[in-house]
């Protein structure tokens, strides 16, 4: 398939663009680091290289939308969110990455916003949801501070089985 653009966003404090394979450096630094990894779906990345398949094998899927976090005032890559449809719970969910370095700065927050406004421009989007583990408290706050509320107790396994984590699922409807 190929592969389709989505338009740069701003927010107060942040550049919002598309990722390319040149950032699989930058996202290492999230994806390589255990703290931030810790409760990521995916396995902790042991190399810059581990990244590639990942941003190659994004902007494919229509209802998909992806970006990365830029510093305005550096403009240093420090992380990336965004949204996908699940077709088979007929869901939107959010999910999103922060450098450790910039955690409880409200980064997060102010992408997301950002990303779900413009996305419901784009899509007819009844609700979100995302899910998160019970000891990270980081992504529950940002989950209440875009509206979410609780919808229901779940659990998640990393995609390499790794780790199971007990979790909560919060959603917002619109």
């Amino acid at each position: 398939m190929e592969r389709y653009t989505l338009p740069t966003l701003e927010t107060e404090r942040l550049i919002l663009r598309q990722l390319t394979t040149a950032d699989a450096e930058a996202i290492f630094k999230w994806t390589g680091d255990p703290r931030v990894n810790k409760y990521m779906i995916y396995p902790l990345y042991k190399k810059v290289e581990d990244g590639i398949p990942y941003l190659e094998g994004l902007y494919k899927i229509e209802k998909q939308i992806d970006y990365g976090f830029v510093l305005k005032e550096t403009g240093k890559l420090i992380g990336a969110g965004g949204m996908i449809y699940h077709e088979d719970k007929d869901q939107w969910s959010v999910g999103y990455n922060l450098a450790y370095d910039y955690w409880n700065k409200g980064y997060t927050s102010e992408a997301m916003t950002r990303i779900i406004e413009y996305a419901r421009t784009k899509f007819d989007i009844p609700s979100i949801a995302a899910t998160f583990a019970l000891e990270n408290i980081g992504s529950r706050r940002v989950m209440e501070k875009l509206g979410m509320t609780f919808y229901e107790d779940t659990e998640y396994t990393k995609l390499d089985g790794s780790a199971t984590f007990k979790a909560k699922t919060y959603r917002r409807v619109f």
